[in-house]
């Protein structure tokens, strides 16, 4: 496997993320891979590396507060910074690959990025891989926490709250990686009043996403034993697009994150054969 650059990428801001680069050496196209709420770059090193070895240049940022990024932990100032995140970095493997536009791929919190991104830039996206994407979860705070946001948001909007998705076993059945992201201390287990009130507004990006020019490929890979998202209202909205060339890919026996399957060849072959085709 293709083990990838650790590096620091600076925003505008002066924020230092930390990202992962595959660089070979003539590619054949960008992609800008985006983690989930709890993970970071390090739970998807296998498909990241696989994408290089398809000749792709990938750029696998932690977001803000996450991962490797110790500074301002769980938290965002806003969603036009986080959104201004993600856009300085389609911006940093378009300039890194020569390519005028780049294919995005986002598990499950980070569909949420790949969406406002492609709402917004539209001519900057080539295709959008959503693995699992949080778009319509089925995972939500208590009545009372939602309270106690909402008081923070007025309030403290630095304020922690649990991640309502701390057991392992929500993202996998694989005893292996359910080890893994037990013991794993890079992982989230909380974010801020702010953060969630970012995430919340990053949700009407569905809707801005039929609005938009967008009309390029969409490919929406489910796994069908998923504990975090909506699968039936996912596939829903994403036939209801205007993208003529759309594709859900069903794993049956999968779980929410499916690099983390067993045996996740055909769920990471899946994923860049298709992004290939349309390279």
């Amino acid at each position: 496997m293709l083990q990838p650059c650790i590096e620091t990428l600076r925003y505008s801001d002066g924020y230092r993320a930390a990202v992962r680069w595959w660089r070979p050496p003539e590619p054949r196209g960008a992609v800008l891979y985006f983690h989930g709420i709890q993970s970071h770059g390090g739970w998807y090193e296998m498909s990241g590396a696989r994408l290089a070895e398809a000749g792709f240049t990938v750029l696998m940022p932690d977001r803000r507060g996450s991962g490797l990024n110790h500074a301002q932990r769980g938290h965002s100032p806003s969603i036009e910074r986080s959104v201004q995140d993600a856009e300085e970095s389609l911006s940093e493997v378009l300039k890194i690959s020569g390519h005028p536009a780049a294919h995005l791929v986002g598990v499950s919190w980070g569909g949420k990025l790949c969406v406002a991104l492609a709402a917004k830039l539209p001519e900057q996206v080539a295709t959008m891989s959503l693995i699992a994407p949080g778009l319509f979860p089925r995972v939500d705070v208590s009545a009372t926490e939602k309270f106690r946001i909402a008081l923070s948001i007025v309030n403290d909007r630095e304020r922690s709250y649990d991640i309502p998705l701390n057991d392992a076993r929500m993202f996998t059945n694989n005893p292996e990686r359910i080890r893994y992201v037990e013991s794993d201390r890079l992982k989230l287990a909380q974010v801020t009043a702010g953060f969630l009130l970012i995430s919340r507004r990053l949700d009407r990006s569905t809707a801005r996403l039929a609005e938009s020019a967008y009309r390029n490929p969409i490919h929406l890979l489910l796994a069908g034993h998923d504990k975090i998202i909506h699968n039936d209202r996912t596939s829903d909205w994403l036939r209801e697009l205007p993208s003529p060339d759309r594709q859900i890919t069903l794993y049956p026996e999968g779980h929410h994150t499916l690099e983390f399957d067993a045996d996740p060849t055909a769920f990471i072959e899946d994923l860049s054969g298709w992004i290939a085709k349309r390279a």
